[in-house]
């Protein structure tokens, strides 16, 4: 029997599960955490007494702060180890350690203001001046000291 893959990570993360524990009995106390690198998203299943000693608020925070949140920076280990802490923590009764924080990714504007540039403005006016006068009459004076000596 092959295992097809699926696009979404919960239904693949079910299928599997249904494989490797085919009865209820087997798999009544099985979790599975899938992580898709390529979509940065992951899934959390299990049988009914692991959903239930796990708890929703765990499962939830799993795959929405400790799967994508280290999946977008690339530490796909440290998403499955760290959810993985989450998951026996709730299993064993412990309070929740918590899920990463999703950095903030705003980038500063690294143009200047309108008002830096019109402070700046009268200054490139005198040099941009400055630089055209001397590239006209530069070279007029030397004509003229060149020919004057004739």
């Amino acid at each position: 029997m092959e295992l097809q893959s699926k696009a979404d990570a919960f239904e693949y993360a079910d299928q599997v599960l249904e494989r490797w524990y085919p009865t209820l009995e087997e798999g009544n106390n099985k979790g599975i955490v899938v992580l898709v690198t390529s979509q940065k998203e992951g899934a959390v299943t299990g049988g009914p007494a692991f959903i239930q000693a796990v708890g929703d608020t765990v499962l939830d925070g799993v795959v929405s702060q400790n799967l994508p949140v280290l999946a977008v920076d690339e530490k796909y280990n440290e998403a499955l180890f760290s959810s993985a802490k989450r998951l026996a923590a709730a299993i064993d009764g412990l309070p929740d350690p918590g899920g990463p924080q999703p950095k903030d990714t705003k980038r500063e504007s690294n143009f200047k203001t309108k008002e830096e540039t019109a402070e700046k403005r009268d200054q490139f006016t005198v040099v941009v001046g400055g630089l055209l006068v001397i590239a006209f009459v530069v070279p007029m004076a030397q004509y003229y000291a060149y020919v004057s000596r004739k």
